[in-house]
């Protein structure tokens, strides 16, 4: 039987491989937190990744922008007194592209993470499960809205050029700003607890099309149904179980826009009010979600 031989000096060895202590600044959950925002937001247009990733992303920008320059070209051209469509309008009637990209980047903001099981590696630095769903609901929220924001400031800058009503424009491109940071947060906070379910990109993306889309087309149907049986009066409500049109009808009790709700049916003020309160109890629930799924994910 072979007896274990003490080690002594000549039978061992320490080796410098050049391993070095930090001893720089502790940066913190700050930076940590605004670093993974910083990242997230450029991942939502491919930035720092790969040539592939960069042609959905800035395709739907063009995508929202052009029909913005040729609104304007065209008031220019005809020297029009307003422009063919409203900043609140804009948005609504490009619903189909924002609920493309939310699909689409989404899903890339968190499922990676979830599916490659890198979550609980940024837990293992100083960075709280609140700091990862904040930068990255923030990251989202931001990216919607230079989505969304893009082509009202191509329309506002065109408006002057074309030397509209200052008072007047600067007035409804507030009122845009305002419609669409609200469809951003929301938007993305929905997108987000979606995608966060799987880490198949592929089932979210799927998942976030279907609630986004199908969602406004149902609601749509039914309201168009309420307004041929003489329901008006249940246009408004029923527009409460879709984002599109919810956020089509607070900006319609209360900034000025034209709703494009079946029939023309505007909300009430407080059927307004009732359209604010599901928008913001959707945001701050959505961010309750993603808390309670990463509190479990980060174990």
């Amino acid at each position: 039987m072979a007896v274990e031989q003490p080690l002594t000096g000549e039978t061992t060895r320490i080796h410098d491989i050049g391993y070095r202590g930090y001893d720089g600044p502790r940066l913190g959950r700050s930076y940590a937190r605004r670093s993974l925002y910083s990242q997230s937001l450029r991942g939502a247009y491919g930035l720092g990744r790969s040539v592939k990733s960069k042609v959905l992303p800035m395709l739907l920008f063009a995508v929202m922008c052009v029909p913005a320059a040729i609104m304007v070209a065209v008031a220019v051209a005809t020297k029009a007194h307003e422009l063919p469509v409203g900043y609140t309008r804009y948005a609504i009637m490009m619903q189909a592209v924002i609920s493309l990209y939310v699909a689409s980047q989404a899903p890339q903001a968190v499922s990676r993470d979830l599916r490659f099981k890198t979550v609980p590696l940024y837990f293992s630095r100083p960075i709280e499960t609140a700091d990862y769903v904040r930068a990255k609901f923030a990251a989202l929220a931001s990216a919607v809205f230079i989505l969304t924001a893009a082509p009202l400031l191509v329309m506002y800058v065109g408006a002057l050029l074309s030397k509209l009503g200052f008072a007047h424009q600067t007035k409804e491109f507030a009122e845009g700003l305002v419609s669409v940071a609200l469809l951003s947060l929301l938007f993305a906070g929905i997108g987000l607890v979606i995608a966060a379910v799987t880490p198949r990109r592929g089932f979210g993306i799927a998942a976030v099309i279907a609630v986004l889309v199908i969602s406004y087309g149902a609601v749509s149907t039914l309201q168009a149904i309420a307004t041929t049986q003489g329901h008006d009066g249940a246009v408004p409500w029923i527009g409460l179980f879709s984002p599109v049109t919810l956020i089509d009808g607070v900006q319609s009790a209360f900034l000025g826009a034209t709703t494009r709700a079946p029939g023309g049916v505007a909300p009430t003020t407080g059927q307004g009010v009732v359209a604010v309160l599901v928008t913001l109890a959707l945001i701050a629930g959505s961010y309750g979600l993603l808390l309670r799924r990463y509190k479990k994910v980060g174990l």
